[in-house]
């Protein structure tokens, strides 16, 4: 405060309107006049550097946690999806097998010459349609034996054969994809030295 003429001092007086009478306007809080900090305020911003890392650490775990989640859940997916296309190829298996001893009537009625007029086109479309589904015969005369799809119903020997063979198919196998559904069945004929060979080391 100025001191008096007299030695005592005059007293100041401050405005502290927050509107300026004369401008109208908003009055900016001079420097001094900003409150200081309190202080947990302070002491939270002294903290501050040493939770960075906690919470980076916070943040990592949680990100680690996220993605292990979301493998879980495509793996879940792709489960999912294998054991229904499994259903499905099952279901569609099943199917075919019953309609095989059909596809043998026709077959049948194929080779006596009655698959004529209305019956033949319908047995098209069932064969079409059966393909489509993935069904497919196999067996034919004169295939290598091969005991995982085919099923001998008649043996003999042949001097025409050099290993055992399907001279015959008495009924075609069939598969989808890479399923048997039913083995062909055939007659198989060996080579004639083989009993011979079987003697020689008999004796």
């Amino acid at each position: 405060m100025p001191p008096r003429e007299n030695g005592h001092e005059e007293p100041v007086i401050r405005d502290n309107r927050k509107i300026d009478p004369e401008t109208g306007q908003v009055r900016e809080p001079a420097p001094a006049e900003q409150p200081a900090p309190s202080a947990p305020q302070a002491a939270a911003a002294g903290a501050g550097g040493a939770g960075d890392g906690e919470l980076e650490s916070q943040l990592a775990e949680r990100t680690a946690d996220l993605q292990r989640l979301q493998a879980e859940y495509v793996n879940y997916r792709r489960r999912v999806e294998r054991d229904r296309a499994a259903v499905r190829e099952q279901a569609v298996a099943g199917a075919l097998t019953e309609l095989l001893p059909v596809l043998d009537d026709i077959g049948r009625a194929r080779d006596h010459g009655e698959l004529t007029g209305g019956f033949a086109k319908v047995a098209e479309s069932l064969e079409s349609a059966l393909t489509k589904l993935g069904l497919t015969a196999f067996g034919q005369k004169g295939d290598p034996f091969d005991p995982t799809v085919h099923e001998a119903l008649m043996h003999s020997y042949s001097p025409d054969v050099t290993e055992p063979t399907a001279i015959d198919v008495l009924q075609p196998g069939y598969r989808m994809g890479d399923r048997v559904l039913r083995p062909a069945r055939v007659a198989v004929a060996e080579p004639e030295d083989a009993p011979a060979a079987s003697n020689d080391d008999d004796n």
